[in-house]
């Protein structure tokens, strides 16, 4: 047995857990960052990065489609699958190496393998043993499937689907969030012929129910299927397809099905339970310092009920990083950390639903206001509809913020920021949007709550 001795040992380098190693080591630690694959996670090798350089691919095969509309003339011949694919694994190896790069100027000791934590707070790589000072848990997730619905195949985890080499001709997707309208959007850009299924009543049906019923007629629009409210019962493939059967006895078939129906904690069999973490569903329980009942011993990421989401997952590294050295950061509340579905149209949103927000205050004490972005000169430009709308509390402050349009994902944090310091519209209202931009259509509906609407009635 070989013995290591540092500061602080990170199990797993995905986004949680590289963040906190990169700020422990910015504040002097000596910091072990164990990962069996490669550091950056499902993030940057199977998730955000590589999808959204697929958005990108599916947005400009788009343009070219639509190009005759602005008076360009151009051509879609067709969508060269393996001249995406080599695109997006490029943008990957140019982050995986600069991510590399900045790890080891760091003075990080990168540790190849897969670790399981000891009883004693340990944690063991094949013969080695890493002792810390403190350990922080950042094992990740994996995609979840449903009882009975086996993952191979013509039946896809959104990791397969990203390896296919062809663009399917049809294709069925189990689950309408934030997953599954992501791949429903790129394949259908890239001409097949895509079905949602989703058991709830709306797709991305976390999300202010404005925006979930904007999704979709946008959606139709574009030729996207999709059946809500009732539930999968089965799914049966061969050689040729896949047929997926409902509750009530209503078929879909496809080449594909693609299974997006959420993400679970990579937690099983790595000794957390016998090293007296506390779990719930395979989840971590932590306190809002993310300390779990073993002291030293932390958890941040996926593995940490609440948002799945790679920001989360830098906030809550950078957070026990600077409270291992000694540092007091606030914790930051699950309402006020943006979210974004980056399909055509995006879906934005940060703090709470009017739904959400009635409930809590009280529906005489709320306020909203939707701004159609038809009334917006640069949505109107670049060919996008959709909306804005804000909630308030009546005479007080900015609750929740949510967009639906192209682009909108870059919009959001001003709405982090409206409600994170708790501003009042009237706060905002003089604060000058360029024009013409969309941030205006932000703007826009500030001023409607203010009392002022410039470019609304």
């Amino acid at each position: 047995m070989n013995a290591h001795t540092f500061d602080v040992v990170v199990l797993g380098g995905g986004s949680g857990g590289y963040a906190a190693a990169l700020r422990a080591a910015e504040l002097g630690k000596s910091v072990a960052l164990i990962e069996k694959d490669k550091v950056g996670g499902t993030c940057l090798h199977r998730g955000c990065i590589p999808t959204k350089a697929l958005l990108h691919a599916a947005e400009v095969a788009d343009h070219v489609r639509d190009a005759a509309s602005v008076g360009v003339t151009a051509t879609l011949q067709g969508v060269d699958a393996a001249g995406v694919r080599a695109y997006r694994e490029g943008i990957v190896a140019k982050k995986f190496k600069g991510l590399e790069g900045l790890v080891k100027a760091r003075g990080i000791t990168v540790v190849a393998g897969e670790g399981r934590l000891n009883a004693d707070r340990t944690v063991a790589v094949g013969d080695d043993v890493y002792t810390g000072g403190d350990v922080v848990l950042a094992t990740g997730s994996y995609s979840r499937s449903l009882p009975g619905l086996e993952l191979g195949g013509r039946i896809l985890s959104s990791e397969q689907a990203l390896a296919l080499e062809v663009v399917p001709e049809r294709v069925l997707i189990l689950g309408g969030g934030v997953i599954g309208v992501e791949f429903a959007s790129v394949w259908r850009s890239f001409g097949a012929e895509v079905t949602i299924i989703e058991g709830l009543e709306h797709l991305v049906p976390n999300e202010d129910i404005a925006l979930s019923k904007g999704l979709e007629r946008a959606f139709r629009r574009r030729g996207i299927q999709y059946s809500l409210g009732t539930r999968f019962q089965s799914a049966e493939q061969d050689a040729d397809g896949v047929t997926v059967t409902l509750d009530d006895g209503r078929t879909f078939s496809g080449d594909y099905l693609l299974v997006a129906v959420g993400r679970g904690p990579v937690t099983d069999g790595l000794g957390f339970a016998e090293a007296g973490v506390t779990l719930d569903r395979g989840f971590v329980i932590v306190d809002e310092q993310l300390r779990t009942g073993v002291p030293g011993l932390w958890a941040v990421g996926d593995i940490v009920p609440g948002l799945q989401l790679a920001h989360r997952g830098f906030l809550q590294g950078i957070a026990v990083a600077e409270r291992i050295a000694g540092l007091s950061p606030a914790p930051v509340p699950e309402t006020q950390i943006p979210k974004i579905t980056y399909s055509n149209p995006e879906v934005a949103s940060v703090g709470l639903t009017e739904a959400a927000a009635a409930a809590e205050h009280g529906a005489d004490n709320i306020l909203s206001y939707e701004y159609n972005l038809a009334g917006n000169g640069k949505s109107e430009i670049i060919g996008t509809s959709g909306l804005v709308k804000v909630v308030r509390r009546k005479d007080g402050p900015v609750l929740g913020v949510h967009l639906l349009g192209d682009r909108v994902g870059e919009l959001i944090t001003e709405g982090q920021l409206a409600v994170a310091w708790e501003a009042h519209p009237e706060d905002i209202a003089p604060l000058i949007h360029a024009h013409p931009t969309q941030s205006e259509a932000l703007g826009e509906a500030f001023l409607a709550l203010a009392g002022k609407p410039l470019h609304a009635l």
